[in-house]
């Protein structure tokens, strides 16, 4: 297979932050809305940036929601946020190879540093695009199309990895081949609908698909 290059999700795709982000869009929700939302409720609120979700709500509160959920987000981040099995040394297995690696992300930058220096994936990625660098959020290319000129990359020797909808269809939209993960808080069948390359059952199964071991 003639890939080079692969851009990564970083939330519930590299790490598991799942719990951390159910957590604290459910503090922020009983902050502002007692009582109404359940934890199963939660879930059709992640991927998108945060502003968007709480779009949905009130568009007079985005902003007091949004300094809520990050203020809970950060002070119980290191608590609740974990690596995914096998991320780490599937990560590093593809920078020895030789891959150019890059995270696209709709969380803002500071919230990305801590989750990569939490897992200690810091060091394996060449570009981090995240919400502050871009004018469009995926699903639209844009976030795509900057790390590749960034990594000096083809699109159609790019993977875009992702748990959730936003990166397949940000994958097809750039034109890259695109991997869903299985361990999506959403459900494998939920990633499987938006019709990706390749399906991972845990991150190894990268190697398989590259032509490694």
């Amino acid at each position: 297979m003639n890939v080079n290059t692969l851009l990564f999700d970083l939330d519930g795709t590299l790490i598991d932050t799942n719990e951390l982000i159910i957590s604290s869009f459910l503090h922020t929700l009983e902050t502002y809305y007692p009582s109404k939302y359940k934890r199963e409720d939660v879930l059709s609120f992640m991927g998108p940036p945060l502003y968007d979700s709480f779009a949905r709500l009130n568009p007079e509160n985005i902003e007091e929601m949004v300094d809520c959920y990050r203020a809970y987000n950060h002070e119980h981040h290191d608590r609740l946020v974990t690596e995914f099995p096998t991320v780490f040394e599937t990560v590093k297995w593809l920078k020895e190879q030789g891959y150019k690696l890059g995270i696209v992300t709709t969380k803002i930058r500071q919230t990305v540093e801590m989750g990569l220096k939490l897992t200690g994936l810091d060091s394996f990625f060449d570009v981090v695009i995240t919400l502050d660098d871009v004018q469009h959020a995926k699903p639209h290319r844009e976030p795509i199309d900057k790390a590749l000129v960034k990594l000096n990359a083809k699109p159609e020797e790019t993977m875009m990895i992702g748990d959730n909808s936003h990166d397949i269809l940000a994958g097809k939209n750039a034109g890259t081949k695109t991997v869903g993960v299985a361990w999506s808080a959403k459900g494998k069948a939920h990633v499987a609908s938006y019709e990706p390359d390749y399906i991972l059952d845990e991150m190894g199964d990268l190697k398989a698909i590259l032509g490694g071991k």
